[in-house]
């Protein structure tokens, strides 16, 4: 049974760079640079007849217009427990689209409505022990954030073993995206 996610590709400039953040927090488990993506939806372990329809109807949105990506600052999950440290993406509409298309054919697939808020994010540590302070400490002494860009022509399908998080993913099939200079009518194709 493969464990699938959709998600974007981090460009190996901008791997290079959030990879200068690791270090120097006790209990962090890195991720390596490698395996840095943004997740835009988990689909979780599913049959071979399931995942051949999610690839289906992914291969159907492979027209959507390209956009571009914003890292803009460091974060964590868990309030009071932090588990994870993450580069914060920059909310943006062609990101929004993509995702909601992607919710709306995966549902159409068969699969459960995703549970939790898209957040975008590059998870760059797993933690385990750390403290609020001890991060909130590592993200200041981490310093100002210099913004990190990219530009989006294709998502993909990953697949990873079942872990504690953290990879190695592997891209099962890519699915490209319009031109970024598209015209402005051009509208997501969701059949």
């Amino acid at each position: 049974m493969p464990r699938l996610f959709t998600g974007l590709e981090v460009p190996y400039h901008v791997q290079s760079a959030l990879s200068l953040k690791r270090g120097g927090l006790s209990g962090a488990r890195w991720i390596d640079p490698e395996n840095y993506h943004i997740t835009l939806r988990f689909i979780g372990d599913v049959d071979n007849r399931t995942a051949d329809e999610v690839s289906y109807e992914l291969d159907r949105l492979s027209y959507s217009e390209g956009f571009g990506i914003r890292l803009s600052h460091l974060g964590t999950f868990g309030g009071d427990a932090p588990r994870a440290l993450y580069a914060g993406v920059e909310n943006s509409e062609g990101l929004q689209r993509l995702q909601a298309a992607h919710e709306r054919v995966l549902r159409r697939a068969g699969l459960e409505p995703e549970a939790r808020r898209f957040v975008p994010h590059v998870s760059l540590a797993r933690l385990r022990g750390a403290s609020a302070v001890e991060v909130a400490e590592f993200i200041h002494e981490a310093g100002q954030f210099t913004p990190l860009e990219f530009s989006v022509g294709r998502f993909v399908l990953f697949s990873s073993k079942a872990s504690v998080g953290g990879g190695p993913y592997l891209v099962e099939q890519t699915y490209p995206l319009a031109a970024l200079s598209a015209p402005a009518d051009f509208t997501l194709r969701v059949s």
